[in-house]
């Protein structure tokens, strides 16, 4: 999973596939999911998440990450 944030639009784009977009629909204002071509979600887009979003901040809580390793 991705999390990317393009400040020029002030977009949050949590990544979670690498796989191509198919269709998306806009599931309330200003949040945009998109589907693979199994209609499995692989994105979620946050518009104007500035005002949604404290993007000071990113926090993760039970992970099932086995290995972590961190770059140094």
């Amino acid at each position: 999973m991705k999390f990317n944030y393009y400040r020029e639009t002030d977009s949050l784009y949590i990544e979670l596939s690498e796989e191509q977009a198919e269709d998306s629909l806009e599931i309330t204002q200003n949040i945009v999911v998109d589907f693979n071509a199994s209609k499995q979600p692989i994105g979620i887009d946050i518009q104007h998440a500035s005002h949604f979003v404290d993007l000071s901040k990113l926090e993760t809580k039970s992970l099932p990450i086995e290995n972590l390793s961190v770059a140094s």
